[in-house]
């Protein structure tokens, strides 16, 4: 359905529960429409999908820092956008004391999005981003692919999106590059 670009704003003309009655333009800026004179046409659902719930998780999922507190608040609010299969590698990481080396070595990880191939037919995608794990004596740089389906449920404060991950599995991490740092 074709939307109406004004100075500030877009005002969706369609009901439903995959869109927000008007967005700002700055979230509609990175190839997501395409401008014909002055309509548009918009896929609310893939906007959602791939700037909302998918690097939102990733974020929350892979950003972390020496903090037990900061850890568990963070995979408490990613595991509302993430079926049991998130729940699953937590849980994996946490028995093998992951979280626990996280704080003894004062390490701090975070992520970068490089890139989101989402297929909106299946509600397939595909994450493309770096890891940097810095270290008291070293950077690491880690190479990360995961896959997943998005799978569509009622909006809540926790999931403000209504899209839920699932099937989500980790396809590649792998070290790609690693700096010794220079200790004065």
């Amino acid at each position: 359905m074709p939307i109406q670009v004004t100075n500030i704003t877009i005002r969706l003309k369609m009901h439903c529960s995959d869109t927000f009655p008007t967005m700002p333009i700055k979230h509609l800026r990175r190839g997501c429409f395409v401008t014909h004179s002055k309509m548009s046409t918009c896929y609310p659902l893939i906007i959602n999908a791939r700037r909302g719930c998918i690097e939102n998780f990733h974020h929350l999922f892979f950003t972390l820092a020496p903090d037990d507190k900061y850890i568990k608040y963070t995979m408490d609010k990613a595991m509302y956008l993430v079926d049991e299969t998130g729940l699953a590698q937590y849980n994996t990481l946490k028995e093998k004391g992951f979280y626990n080396n996280i704080m003894g070595t004062s390490a701090v990880f975070s992520i970068y999005c490089d890139s989101i191939n989402f297929d909106p037919q299946k509600m397939e995608f595909k994450y493309y981003g770096r890891q940097r794990i810095e270290r008291r004596t070293s950077i690491l740089t880690r190479e990360l692919v995961t896959a997943g389906q998005l799978k569509r449920v009622p909006r809540t404060d926790n999931n403000p999106h209504g899209l839920l991950i699932v099937n989500w599995r980790t396809l590649l991490n792998k070290d790609i590059e690693q700096k010794t740092k220079n200790n004065y």
